[in-house]
């Protein structure tokens, strides 16, 4: 009896070392990119075309795409969201799925793309750059383009079975027309231990010239953040976004933001697509008070015919699926929406499915 009580506290003590030593790796290897870094900007071997100049008065189309790490095929359900699965499901499942998205953002004819959750090192992804293969695919749509990391998260030990892992991923600019400068923004997150699962979170910003250079399109991609448990912290993101923007606009620039927004921008939307419930509570309403005067928030929506952005992904998708928008726009007054939609893809490549504006510079 003696023995085995001396081998049972051997093996508690171990792992209460082990927890422990855990406890101070994720604290130790935790870490937070400072703001206002410079983002390297990339020339591609695309052109604009002969028919196209950025001027004011020309049309032109901004697509937004979270891209989910290459891991959600319409069937896919992930952990977080009360799912079963935490990483995708192969290396193949990874190319599937990425080269589908960007099929299907290509099609839309974008002047500008940007795109979400791009991993560019996970142990989810299988360690796939998919940045590289995003670029791959792209090859010859565009002129230039800029990549900001979001988040580098420590090993994540969860769940047991098939741990989530270490993950780097990021947002990433596309542009048809030359981005003369890029500049990553720190958001504010939560503190405490929330944000080891919340993570890092920013915005970029793009400067692209219009007409003679004298002003220009200032261009932001955002993945605020999900997995919060004060909403406020939501809200301060969006009003440090909206003080930029503002700035900004108030200069005589235009400002076109867009992104995931991880906020419910229809009001409603588990009304608006059919299926509600107290367990779906993640996406609330942006408070108005908090938009200021000359800037507008764009939730693409068509009450008549409406196609959510994204899908709850505790389960694979099926037509009873919480579903809402929050994939959207950000716009000054002196940028004039011609249309803004979601184009259906079914959730066939992501949790989110593309989304698009129509606006011209005034």
């Amino acid at each position: 009896m003696k023995k085995f009580l001396i081998v049972l506290l051997c093996v508690l003590l171990a792992v209460i070392l082990a927890a422990g030593g855990y406890v101070a790796y994720v604290f130790i290897d935790y870490y937070r990119l400072e703001d206002n870094i410079s983002l390297e900007v990339e020339t591609l071997r695309g052109t604009p075309g002969p028919d196209k100049e950025l001027a004011p008065g020309a049309a032109c189309r901004v697509v937004s795409y979270n891209v989910g790490f290459g891991a959600y095929s319409a069937d896919y359900s992930f952990f977080m969201d009360g799912g079963k699965e935490s990483r995708a499901r192969s290396p193949e499942a990874v190319r599937e799925n990425l080269s589908g998205a960007v099929a299907a953002a290509v099609a839309l004819e974008p002047d500008f793309l940007l795109m979400q959750e791009i991993d560019v090192d996970g142990t989810r992804s299988h360690h796939i750059d998919e940045l590289a293969l995003i670029r791959e695919k792209l090859d010859g749509a565009f002129t230039s383009a800029a990549f900001a990391q979001n988040y580098d998260s420590p090993y994540l030990f969860w769940p047991p079975a098939e741990p989530h892992g270490a993950n780097k991923a990021g947002i990433a600019v596309f542009s048809r027309f030359p981005i003369s400068s890029a500049l990553r923004r720190s958001l504010p997150i939560e503190g405490g231990f929330m944000k080891f699962l919340d993570l890092d979170r920013c915005y970029s910003v793009q400067r692209v010239p219009v007409g003679d250079g004298a002003r220009e399109l200032v261009l932001y991609d955002l993945h605020l953040s999900a997995y919060t448990s004060d909403g406020a912290i939501a809200n301060d993101q969006l009003e440090m976004l909206f003080a930029d923007m503002l700035a900004e606009y108030e200069r005589g620039n235009w400002c076109v933001a867009g992104g995931d927004f991880n906020k419910d921008l229809v009001g409603d939307g588990g009304a608006s697509f059919g299926v509600t419930g107290p367990e779906y509570t993640w996406a609330q309403p942006i408070p108005d008070e908090i938009i200021p005067e000359g800037l507008d928030v764009i939730a693409p929506y068509d009450a008549a015919a409406p196609i959510p952005s994204c899908r709850n992904a505790d389960r694979p998708y099926g037509e009873d699926d919480f579903c809402v928008t929050v994939d959207g726009f950000i716009v000054s007054a002196n940028v004039e929406v011609l249309k803004a939609a979601v184009e259906d893809t079914g959730f066939a490549w992501s949790d989110h499915n593309p989304v698009y504006l129509d606006f011209t510079l005034r």
